[in-house]
């Protein structure tokens, strides 16, 4: 199975923004611990700070990858274009958000990824991420 994980903007300063909101791990921690959960699976990791290029990487997904764990950022609650690349595409998508959005400020609470995502976890840290893939590898086969 062929899982791509897609962090957004801001995602890359891991452990130094907010760390009693999003923890004091770097963002590296977080690609090892990913990675050691897909031993044995291919893994593409994928994080950019940029509304295009996360649409580019969904598009270029398309016919070689299983699994989609997105975590959009603050894209989450702006971007319609990713959305409709995770539409087009049509590939199982989970979305993961370090903290519970829905605990956070108003305009935080709207997801428009999770119009598409089947599932979306939220408020679980880098764990998060962890059950996103363990629920691709259980409903489309490890």
């Amino acid at each position: 199975m062929k899982i791509l994980v897609i962090n957004g903007p801001n995602l890359n300063l891991l452990g130094l923004r907010e760390p009693d909101l999003y923890g004091k791990q770097d963002y590296n921690a977080l690609c090892d611990m990913i990675r050691e959960k897909c031993t044995g699976h291919e893994l593409e990791l994928f994080q950019s700070n940029h509304e295009g290029d996360i649409v580019d990487k969904i598009q270029s997904a398309y016919g070689n990858t299983d699994g989609i764990v997105i975590n959009p950022a603050a894209y989450t609650h702006t971007s319609v274009a990713i959305l409709d690349a995770l539409k087009a595409v049509g590939i199982p998508t989970v979305e993961v958000h370090l903290t519970d959005i829905a605990q956070r400020e108003e305009f935080r609470k709207h997801s428009f990824v999770s119009l598409y995502a089947e599932k979306t976890i939220k408020g679980l840290g880098f764990e998060g991420y962890l059950q996103a893939i363990d629920y691709l590898f259980e409903k489309y086969g490890k």
